[in-house]
């Protein structure tokens, strides 16, 4: 099961709205609020790649308040 670790950085002021808006999407399994250089940390866990990549580009990226977000793919070693 393909696994991405998001971090994101909000607009000031809207870390809520993001947040309700991360709980919604099916795909994140977990997320958390942060201190620091970013201000949630967020798992996604998907079936396979094409649709983690979905997740993360066209739910995650395209939310209201979202100004950044770096994305670790979690690989099987």
């Amino acid at each position: 099961m393909p696994v991405g670790f998001v971090l994101i950085t909000t607009e000031t002021g809207k870390e809520r709205s993001v947040k309700a808006a991360i709980e919604a999407i099916e795909l994140v399994s977990e997320r958390w609020g942060v201190f620091g250089d970013f201000d949630m940390f967020v798992k996604v866990e998907a079936d396979d790649q094409a649709e983690l990549t979905r997740c993360i580009i066209n739910e995650i990226r395209s939310i209201d308040g979202v100004l950044d977000t770096r994305t670790m793919m979690g690989a099987e070693i």
